[in-house]
């Protein structure tokens, strides 16, 4: 039997873009996903977490999301929409919806839950997909964030969040193998950061100094395609279906080169190994494009005038401009006006400016950098660090990571309770 299917995933409906929403350009790769959608029929979406940008989304996040499944379950009545928890999700949350889920045949796995025997709870991962005669054509493993609190002490197998993220895959899928008939597919949904994954610096730190990536053994030989989420660009881990989707829109300016796209799998586990699987990357349209100008001065000023004209009138849909100029000299205190007066009128968002003091060769001082850009936890700690004349640490920027996972968790705790 065939199984089609999209893989999506780092959607991060939510985004504040240096305070600038990103609700436009949400609205226009979902309106681009429901016509693929409706052209190809696929059995199942496969969203691989980060749906949301914030454990605390607003409510146009969320409305967007479930007029989404609404309106992808009237195109296609038939197409389970299946999703995870990312590390910016809340688990908890996304699960509480469950009843309105079912309604657009959609089902979230948030967080991992042990039965009455303390164990755990392998049937809740295990997502049987259906073709259009309610035959299953398909088995997804959905695995959500894998926080540490959630895995480890269960066993003696499951000490700290390595030994117990090894023992959690094993199970799952030694207990799917016993569960598929040799017809079926098995998918294995995945948020988490692999081994020799390329990054962008969008994306919130789930390792320090790699030691925690996870390595692709993990997969059996008999897992058809593992659908992964966190990395926000499209690439393949080691195999040919071992993949990011990657995200929808550009989340940062190194992003900008990206080709952005969902992943359209056909899985046929009848076939050969060789033609098991077929893959079609189809591209996201860009919506409102993003623009770094790098640069001395004299030569910022002369890349800004030659950009495109042509007013946009709304302001929400304006492209975005980042400019890190290069100086010896302390800037002028009008620099900003002097940039946004540069620019071709009501087209661009000047949303950062960044500046690099040049050292002269006689010198041969290091370049410093200073950024506008708000700091992130990880980074104010850093700087701190820094500050207090001690050495980088990985160990110890392990810890307060870990601190801020433990106080996001105790935070959704809460909520849920």
């Amino acid at each position: 039997m065939t199984v089609r299917f999209f893989h999506t995933s780092d959607w991060h409906l939510g985004q504040f873009f240096y305070n600038h929403s990103r609700h436009y350009e949400h609205k226009q790769f979902l309106g681009w996903l429901l016509q693929q959608i409706k052209l190809k029929q696929p059995h199942a979406l496969l969203i691989a977490g980060d749906i949301f940008d914030v454990i605390n989304p607003a409510s146009a996040a969320q409305k967007q999301l479930y007029q989404f499944l609404a309106d992808a379950h009237d195109l296609a009545p038939h197409m389970q929409t299946l999703m995870i928890a990312g590390n910016h999700d809340s688990g908890y949350r996304i699960e509480q919806v469950e009843p309105l889920l079912e309604k657009y045949n959609a089902k979230t796995i948030g967080v991992i839950h042990k039965n009455a025997e303390g164990q755990l709870d392998l049937d809740r991962l295990m997502l049987p997909i259906y073709d259009e005669n309610k035959n299953i054509v398909a088995w997804c493993l959905a695995l959500p964030f894998l926080r540490p609190a959630e895995i480890t002490g269960i066993n003696e197998q499951t000490t700290n969040s390595q030994t117990a993220i090894a023992y959690l895959h094993q199970q799952l899928i030694a207990e799917a193998k016993k569960r598929k008939k040799p017809e079926q597919a098995l998918i294995l949904m995945s948020h988490a950061h692999m081994q020799g994954g390329e990054t962008s610096d969008s994306e919130r730190p789930i390792i320090i100094g790699n030691e925690e990536a996870l390595s692709t053994a993990l997969f059996d030989d008999a897992i058809d395609y593992v659908a992964l989420g966190h990395l926000h660009k499209p690439q393949k881990v080691g195999q040919e279906h071992i993949r990011y989707s990657g995200s929808p829109i550009p989340l940062s300016f190194s992003e900008i080169n990206y080709k952005h796209q969902v992943v359209d799998v056909t899985l046929n586990p009848n076939q050969s190994d060789t033609s098991r699987y077929q893959f079609e990357a189809i591209g996201i349209p860009r919506s409102i494009h993003l623009h770094k100008i790098k640069g001395e001065l004299n030569d910022v000023f002369t890349q800004l005038k030659a950009l495109p004209h042509g007013e946009i009138s709304n302001i929400d849909h304006r492209e975005y401009i980042d400019i890190e100029y290069h100086t010896l000299t302390p800037p002028q205190p009008n620099l900003r006006q002097q940039l946004e007066d540069a620019l071709p009128k009501n087209r661009y968002r000047l949303v950062r400016i960044s500046r690099q003091y040049l050292a002269t060769e006689q010198q041969g001082e290091a370049h410093a950098q200073t950024s506008l850009e708000p700091p992130t936890p990880e980074k104010l700690f850093q700087q701190i660090w820094d500050k207090n004349g001690y050495s980088t640490d990985d160990a110890v920027l392990k810890d307060f990571l870990s601190l801020i996972q433990d106080a996001e968790k105790s935070l959704e705790d809460e909520q849920h309770n």
